[in-house]
């Protein structure tokens, strides 16, 4: 699995974790139809995966995600914007 993660998403990840979870908690994200660009993200904290996702683990810190978010994530950086024109994840794929 190749996703990379930078420093400004896990930081938010592991806030979202650590005031929306309970320890052993994971995100959730999955990549789902909708969107400006035909794709949304919907995440949240679960205390476990559901059934059927994979758990990717990244310096420590559990993402559960179900296999079409995998197939849609493979190539993709992950970064955190928080400016007046975005906020949020924001995906970035070079291919």
């Amino acid at each position: 699995m190749n996703i990379t993660i930078t420093p400004a998403a896990e930081k938010f990840i592991r806030r979202m974790i650590r005031f929306g979870g309970a320890p052993g908690s994971g995100f959730h994200l999955a990549i789902c139809p909708g969107g400006c660009s035909g794709l949304s993200a919907d995440f949240n904290v679960e205390f476990e995966p559901r059934s059927g996702e994979t758990v990717f683990e990244y310096n420590g810190m559990k993402l559960f995600l179900s296999a079409e978010s995998l197939v849609q994530l493979e190539g993709v950086t992950i970064d955190f914007a928080d400016t007046p024109m975005e906020s949020g994840l924001v995906f970035r794929n070079l291919n």
